[in-house]
């Protein structure tokens, strides 16, 4: 039994809850309490805030080149986290596209709760699935990231349409949909007007019906 109290799914079958939200929604802490609930992993994003600010030294040596490559193939002002030659065959993109696509179908053997990674559309087809997209007002969502990522708000309003604007143009570049189209998803939940808890709850109750 999981912690929830929930059978468990037969193994490569585990339930999966994918998670997209606009900056400062609350998608780690949430996440974070669904698959705890559920007794099963959590999966966080590929990219944190804090490299996407160009902050490189926050993430591993791996991370921040994938992520310049990423950009890079973004072209324009996005390519300006390190100099880097810009991404421009298909082949890389395409190898992008691949890599992640592995890593998304990984964790989806594993089961428990994946954030961003293109993971509603990798994943549209998948039983035993949900999508959820969190939303909520932007004077919320700023003061809500600057408490958890420990930075000023004005450093985390700084941040919110950097960090929308390149999230949702990796997923158009790579993957050719938009991640805030609220049509791919099972739940729209609006943390300005649901509390945390309420949130979690609504997330796991979807994927007990789904999975039941």
């Amino acid at each position: 039994m999981s912690q929830a109290g929930q059978k468990r799914a037969p193994a490569g079958n585990l339930p999966v809850v994918t998670l997209f939200e606009y900056y400062g929604a609350g998608a780690t802490q949430i996440g974070q309490k669904v698959a705890e609930r559920l007794g099963l992993p959590f999966h966080g994003q590929a990219f944190s805030s804090a490299a996407i600010a160009g902050q490189a030294q926050a993430d591993d040596d791996t991370n921040r080149a994938l992520l310049a490559d990423v950009l890079s193939l973004l072209g324009g002002a996005y390519s300006t986290l390190e100099s880097r030659e810009v991404v421009a065959t298909q082949g890389d993109k395409y190898q992008m596209v691949a890599d992640n696509n592995r890593a998304v179908l990984q964790f989806a053997e594993e089961g428990g709760v994946i954030m961003g990674r293109n993971a509603p559309v990798i994943l549209a087809d998948r039983p035993n699935t949900i999508h959820v997209l969190l939303t909520g007002d932007v004077e919320d969502r700023v003061k809500r990231a600057a408490k958890f990522l420990g930075i000023s708000e004005a450093e985390s309003a700084r941040r919110r349409a950097h960090e929308e604007d390149i999230r949702r143009q990796m997923s158009k570049t790579l993957y050719g949909w938009d991640p805030v189209d609220p049509q791919r998803y099972d739940l729209l939940i609006n943390t300005s007007r649901i509390s945390m808890d309420a949130a979690v709850n609504a997330i796991v109750d979807a994927i007990q019906h789904r999975t039941a």
